[in-house]
């Protein structure tokens, strides 16, 4: 091999072979600080392109189970309305019969009543979460359907869509405050021909109910009260209808809310295996890496030395 004091080829490969050493090094210092083995574009574009992909859906997913909280806790207080509701009116059914008895004084039972009625008026104003209120209805239209944000998913094509779970709130409305035909308990209930009744009269009302109020007095008679009763129990039937639609709809959120949170996990731990770092496997190759750089100092050491050597001669 010929000798050169201009071109120094050992100490060009030497020189090479520690450029990639510290490159290496670089790399394997900046997985270790990061924790990524993918920290950006550069270091593998397939993986960080996937990983960024899945990290914005995964916030998506985040905003979906806030949703569905915040669905869960209305729907719990609708039901918890509903149940509460169930039980005032069956307490009024119960006075109802209690009036049927000979000798009760009916005035005395129709203050009970009275009274019943005030708390489920009061339950059905006071169901209400962050202005939302799905048991009474202020407006002079129905409710329709309330939409509950509940996932959020990408298809193999990439396109996104998000879906919801529906809760008729129409048909658990308890009491129309503008329109008393829109609630179970301030609508007309038919019970027989001509024999039409409604629990709840509101006042001020713009569309009003027909029917007769249910009332008594000691001048009621007892074919009045079995078609009160009868309108009651009718009711009652609703009332348990629309809390057993709501317990389901209650049912499926809990179970998507749950979903969600461990698709959320899923997502997470396949973005780890992508991009993060094996820190015991970066420490090894650290000091492996460590160990070349310093060989490669003193391989390029050695290789400058010959230059010296060449001078050497001319003494």
């Amino acid at each position: 091999m010929n000798n050169s004091i201009n071109t120094n080829g050992n100490a060009m490969t030497a020189l090479q072979s520690l450029n990639q050493t510290n490159k290496m090094l670089s790399k394997t210092q900046s997985a270790i600080a990061t924790g990524f083995k993918v920290a950006s574009a550069s270091d593998n574009a397939a993986y960080w392109s996937i990983a960024t992909t899945m990290r914005s859906d995964n916030k998506a997913l985040g905003t979906v189970q806030d949703a569905l909280g915040l669905g869960s806790a209305k729907v719990d207080i609708a039901s918890n309305g509903l149940e509460a509701s169930i039980d005032v009116v069956s307490e009024i059914k119960a006075k109802l019969v209690a009036a049927r008895e000979p000798g009760v004084d009916k005035t005395k039972v129709q203050s009970e009543i009275d009274e019943l009625k005030n708390q489920l008026s009061s339950i059905a104003e006071s169901s209400s979460f962050n202005g939302t209120n799905w048991l009474q209805n202020d407006a002079a239209t129905a409710a329709g359907t309330a939409e509950i944000v509940g996932s959020f998913s990408r298809d193999a094509a990439g396109n996104v869509s998000v879906s919801t779970v529906d809760v008729d709130v129409t048909g658990i409305t308890l009491v129309g405050t503008d329109n008393e035909q829109l609630g179970l308990l301030t609508n007309t209930v038919n019970v027989a021909t001509g024999q039409n009744f409604r629990l709840i009269d509101v006042a001020g009302e713009t569309t009003a109910a027909t029917g007769t109020v249910i009332s008594v007095d000691n001048t009621t008679t007892d074919a009045a009260l079995d078609n009160m009763i009868q309108a009651v129990d009718t009711i009652i039937e609703s009332m348990t209808d629309a809390a057993a639609d709501l317990g389901s709809t209650k049912s499926r959120v809990d179970l998507q809310k749950d979903f969600v949170g461990n698709l959320m996990d899923s997502i997470e731990a396949g973005i780890s295996t992508l991009v993060d770092a094996d820190l015991s496997e970066e420490s090894t190759k650290l000091q492996a890496l460590q160990a070349q750089q310093q060989l490669g100092i003193q391989a390029l050491s050695i290789a400058n030395s010959n230059s010296q050597n060449l001078l050497a001669l001319f003494r």
